[in-house]
Parts: C-alpha cells; sequence; structure tokens
C-alpha cells in the first residue's frame, strides 16, 4: 500500500512536502530521500519525540502542532508546498476548509479520507452523494478519487474502508473569499432539509430578482449545480 501511495504522489526531488499526521513515520520515510524539504504536522508530542530521535528522519522539520491552528506561510522552508495525509477522520470536514483558507500556499494534496466522505467530495448532481460539502469544496478545488483502501490493511482493523483523493485548485475559484460565509449558509440551509423544495427552504434569504427569474425555486437542492448555488450569491 505505501509503494501504491508514493507512486500516486510521485514526488520529485526539487519539491516540498508537508505531511499530516506523520504518526510512527512509515510513510514519511519513504518520502524523505525523494524531495527538497519536508515537514511532518503532529499534535501528539510523545510521537513527535520518537520521529525526532530516529537518524533517517533528521532531515524532517517535525512541527508539534494541531494542524487546524498552522499557518503554511510560517513554514521553515518557503511555499508553495505540497499536501500529504491519513486525516482523522473526526475532523476531515475541518482540514478540508483549512485547506481551502491556506490554498494560496500548497499546489497539491493527497489525502487519506475515510471513503464515504470521498464519495460525497465527489459526488454527482441529482445523486445522495451530492451534498453541502460537496458543493463547498468543488467551488474551489478539484477532487479526484485515486485508490479505495480495504480496512484489511490498517492494524488495528477499521470498520470502514478509507480512500485516496486528490485536490488541486481551481485556476479561478468560483467564489471569491468573502463570500465563503454566505455561500457556505445558503448551502447549509438548502441541505438541512434536502427533500424540500428552494422555495420553502431558502425562504429567509433575499435573493437579487434577477437571480429569481434564473434559477427555478422549486428545485431541490441536489438538482443545483456548483455554478448555480454561486448564481444565489452573487
Amino acid at each position: 500500500l505505501l509503494k501504491k501511495i508514493i507512486s500516486i504522489i510521485n514526488p520529485q526531488k526539487d519539491e516540498k512536502i508537508v505531511e499530516i499526521g506523520p504518526g510512527e513515520g512509515a510513510l514519511t520515510e519513504l518520502v524523505l530521500p525523494c524531495i527538497n524539504k519536508m515537514a511532518a504536522v503532529e499534535i501528539d508530542s510523545s510521537l513527535v519525540k520518537i520521529l525526532q530521535s530516529r537518524r533517517h528522519l533528521k532531515t524532517c522539520h517535525f512541527i508539534n502542532e494541531d494542524v487546524l491552528s498552522l499557518d503554511l506561510s510560517s513554514l521553515p522552508f518557503p511555499p508553495p508546498v505540497r499536501i500529504i495525509g491519513n486525516i482523522p477522520y473526526n475532523i476531515t470536514s475541518k482540514i478540508l476548509f483549512w485547506l481551502i483558507k491556506q490554498r494560496n500556499y500548497w499546489s497539491d494534496a493527497y489525502l487519506m479520507v475515510q471513503k464515504e466522505v470521498a464519495v460525497r467530495m465527489t459526488g454527482e448532481i441529482c445523486t445522495k452523494n451530492y451534498s453541502r460539502l460537496t458543493v463547498m469544496i468543488n467551488a474551489f478545488v478539484d477532487v479526484k478519487i485515486c485508490l479505495n483502501v480495504s480496512p484489511d490493511v490498517f492494524v488495528p482493523k477499521p470498520k470502514i474502508f478509507s480512500a485516496i483523493v486528490r485536490l488541486t485548485k481551481k485556476q479561478k475559484p468560483l467564489i471569491n473569499d468573502n463570500q465563503f460565509v454566505l455561500l457556505e449558509r445558503v448551502v447549509r440551509t438548502a441541505f438541512s432539509q434536502r427533500r424540500k423544495m428552494l422555495r420553502n427552504t431558502l425562504k429567509g434569504f433575499n435573493f437579487d430578482s434577477r437571480t429569481v427569474k434564473e434559477i427555478d425555486f422549486g428545485r431541490r437542492p441536489e438538482t443545483l449545480t456548483v455554478q448555480e448555488f454561486v448564481k444565489l450569491i452573487e
């Protein structure tokens, strides 16, 4: 599995990589010799001490911090960087939105996430997997599932399947940063009762009259494209 992951990431000598949650360093030690510079962010201080004591990992910068509070502009080497990591499933959405906020500092990201989340990130319109997460993530990045991972490869064995996803930034985001909060409110409200028509769920919003003419509010949220959701807030 580690060899497959390395071939998917395809690290190059002139690149800089940041790993989220290196654990005991299984992936770190394979990536490190292939690249120019590497940093690994680990919240567990006891793990950091173990990793720092390993001679073959001496050139890796270990950052003992919660990744959600890390500013990528403060790394010991200048961005842009590539991001890799096996993401804690309970904070996957938070890390994804952290990546969006930090997108000026990275070029692409390879993350192992719960398969169910990966399917929602890449959800097709008019399906049950098309969700708030699909819309918010795809306003900024393109997502591709690279590899499905069986629970059999982990010890202890989890009850769920995982997937490795690749995030690449859109050349031009569909919204500006200052529109993020409003889009999030509209999308969250729309999907809070996904079987209801938009005219019922979004009646508390004051949309532009032109938008109301362009978009049929008799539709349900899963029938709107990401671009149509963006139109609602323009």
